[in-house]
């Protein structure tokens, strides 16, 4: 089969105002990035829903992730693109790639095979230049901190607790622990600072959760930035460019529209990682796919456990959105690797191998019941799957009275995803009930912490280390304890330890500070040992990348 930059290559796009206009956005509301992509003013929402049916909502979730690749984002697309066939009215919402994974481990993040959303190359690099938005927006505020220190410190920082850092979109494990302002009198205040990456990034889960304009400017405003020298706390507000900070995110702000390879229409905006972040695309994004189409197809990133869990404890919550279904995407490649198998021993039929992965499955399956959301298996096809590990699966998913489809959406697009389809259909048709948060915001902050670790995680216990405590009993004092949680930890396991796969029981989730992110409106959790600004893998997908003389770019997979 072709790659997915030679595919990409195949793809003609219809004109961005025609996918527009077929969906119902109207002409005065587009802002055109070229021909296959704009930008759609935040005016459209405020317009009279066109359509009469109920707006339906599907997330797409996975098992836990494995090296051999689960393919959420292909899978979302691939059922979008089979709704589309069935001639539903339907929406992608996804989140935008970053460059850190882009030029690090993962490559391109625009879905695959004939299930991509278009046009590749821009999606993947620079596209709209939101997230170079944001991290200006982010490096304002820093840059005005450091300002202050430097003419007089009014304010009366303590430079031992300036908690605002830096960030770029970018992998550069040497910039996670700075010292800034060296260099004498006339280059700044020297001080300890760090870079995170800008999809960890507070700005990131800012935009990505403000509903309006003035919603946005509110959040900017209460970001807790640094602590005085009487320990009294310092926003982002007493910095004076809260003002400059909304001119930066004017056009970041609104959503990005573009089209699959099918032409099925996709809201593409925001990107917060899952396992250091929120792990959703932009509430804006969400509602207006919601507001246009009467199915909206969605994924949330990583695992159930990460991901799913904060659209659902994060997002939903504060959105007041509620979705119908829920899919888990898993692969009978990376069962065999939570049954214990080598990576580079997948290909060759092992039943066996398959059914000891199923424990993991199961578990993200219980999850979704737990939120209270009838779950869909979706089993990615890979040609090296055999009949008798597929039937596995099945049966097994017979036996827990859960949805299931084989699809095959990477080689076939929307046809090859029919089947999932009509599986989510049945699914949402049953109904649900709203759905059941995993804690009570009223909960102390620890406790949902340990209700998060125990409930989804499979966890006996948590262990909260000195720095963690100081830090809750910060926040209590501060008022923020009624704030929800957002977990950061390892993706590749249920638990902390990305060396515990498959369903790992009778372990303890370690957590290490827990910080304040006002403006976003949650307690960031760091757990085991996650970092906020990640590497460059040995040989990271930027070695493989290049320009060819005709402008093609390769390398983006």
């Amino acid at each position: 089969m072709a790659t997915d930059v030679e595919i990409a290559r195949q793809f003609t796009p219809r004109p961005i105002a025609e996918i527009a206009e077929a969906l119902g956005v109207h002409s005065e509301d587009l802002q055109p990035y070229g021909q296959a992509i704009a930008k759609v003013d935040l005016n459209a929402l405020e317009r009279p829903r066109e359509r009469k049916g109920k707006a339906r909502l599907v997330l797409v979730s996975a098992i836990t992730p494995t090296p051999a690749g689960e393919g959420k984002t292909t899978t979302s697309i691939g059922l979008a693109q089979a709704f589309h066939a069935k001639e539903e009215s339907v929406c992608l919402a996804l989140r935008e790639p970053s460059l850190g994974p882009c030029m690090g481990v993962k490559g391109g993040a625009c879905g695959g095979g004939y299930s991509q959303v278009m046009p590749l190359d821009r999606i993947n690099l620079h596209f709209t230049g939101d997230f170079h938005a944001i991290t200006s927006a982010n490096n304002l505020l820093a840059a005005m901190i450091d300002n202050h220190l430097h003419f007089g410190n009014k304010l009366r920082l303590d430079v031992r607790k300036v908690l605002w850092r830096r960030v770029m979109d970018m992998n550069d494990r040497a910039l996670r622990n700075i010292v800034s302002g060296m260099g004498g009198t006339g280059q700044g205040v020297p001080r300890e600072n760090g870079f995170d990456i800008t999809a960890a990034s507070e700005i990131m889960a800012v935009l990505c959760l403000s509903t309006d304009v003035d919603d946005l400017r509110t959040r900017l405003e209460r970001i807790l930035v640094a602590y005085d020298l009487d320990g009294q706390p310092v926003y982002a507000k007493q910095m004076d460019c809260i003002g400059a900070m909304m001119a930066l995110l004017r056009d970041a702000l609104s959503p990005n529209l573009v089209q699959s390879f099918e032409g099925t229409p996709a809201f593409v905006h925001g990107g917060p990682f899952a396992n250091i972040a929120h792990g959703c695309n932009s509430v804006l994004a969400t509602r207006m796919a919601m507001h246009f189409a009467d199915w909206t197809i969605t994924e949330a990133g990583f695992g159930a456990d990460l991901g799913a869990e904060k659209f659902f404890d994060i997002k939903c919550r504060q959105a007041g959105l509620d979705p119908d279904a829920v899919v888990l995407v898993a692969t009978i490649r990376a069962l065999k690797m939570h049954g214990g198998k080598a990576k580079n021993d997948l290909d060759g039929e092992d039943v066996a191998a398959v059914a000891g992965g199923l424990p993991n499955l199961e578990k993200h399956i219980e999850n979704i019941q737990t939120l209270g959301k009838p779950p869909v298996v979706a089993l990615n096809y890979f040609t090296t799957d055999s009949d008798a590990e597929v039937d596995v699966v099945r049966k097994r998913c017979a036996e827990l009275g859960v949805e299931f489809a084989v699809s095959t959406h990477h080689p076939d697009g929307g046809k090859g995803a029919l089947d999932l389809a009509d599986a989510v259909m049945a699914a949402v048709a049953r109904g649900s009930e709203p759905f059941t948060p995993t804690y009570a915001l009223t909960d102390t902050p620890e406790e949902k912490i340990r209700q998060v670790a125990q409930k989804l995680y499979g966890a006996d216990d948590i262990a909260l280390a000195p720095a963690a405590k100081r830090d809750l009993k910060n926040i209590a004092d501060m008022g923020y304890a009624d704030l929800p949680i957002c977990i950061a930890k390892v993706p590749g396991s249920l638990s902390d330890n990305a060396a515990l796969i498959g369903r790992p029981t009778g372990f303890t989730v370690n957590v290490r500070n827990v910080v304040v992110n006002a403006g976003a409106g949650f307690l960031v959790v760091i757990t085991g040992n996650i970092f906020r600004m990640p590497g460059l893998p040995r040989d990271p997908m930027a070695s493989h990348m290049d320009l060819m003389p005709d402008g093609e770019i390769i390398g983006l997979e």
